[in-house]
């Protein structure tokens, strides 16, 4: 996993212009709503490489290196912009109401969104010995964890 903040491009009095992609040309790209404290994802692509950009609200992000045993988090929030490999197993957990864009190379995509989505047994906010209950994802230091954030990128 890889994580950028795309910057501005462009900007006058009537708002801002940021490119996503320049020369890169992709197969699929879908928009993603999701409600706050929705998981989606714990699974993974053999074959498609998938880029996701966070358009509004703020999601928890976590993921593996399918067999490492190695798993990581990361609190993704508008302007981020986050490669997945193939093999990379990604959970996204909406801590608001999220709007992200995904882009494919590769198999996953259309009516062949199965195709290459291999779902894992266990979810991966599990691993992490977090919990949803009633619909609400509970994370009792999931703030101060995202104000540490902000504070090593200087927001």
């Amino acid at each position: 996993m890889k994580i950028e903040k795309r910057k501005i491009n462009f900007e006058d009095a009537r708002g801002t212009i940021s490119d996503i992609f320049e020369s890169q040309p992709k197969e699929h790209c879908t928009i993603i709503h999701s409600n706050k404290n929705s998981v989606r994802g714990n699974h993974y692509h053999k074959q498609t490489v998938q880029w996701d950009y966070m358009v509004q609200g703020r999601m928890l992000a976590i993921h593996e290196k399918l067999g490492s045993g190695v798993v990581e988090e990361h609190i993704l929030e508008p302007g981020d912009f986050v490669e997945w490999p193939a093999n990379e197993v990604h959970e996204f957990i909406a801590l608001d109401d999220v709007i992200f864009i995904t882009f494919h190379n590769g198999p996953r995509g259309g009516d062949n969104y199965e195709n290459d989505t291999f779902r894992v047994d266990v979810p991966l906010h599990e691993r992490l010995g977090k919990k949803i209950e009633n619909g609400i994802f509970v994370d009792p230091t999931l703030y101060a964890r995202i104000a540490a954030q902000r504070a090593a990128e200087g927001k």
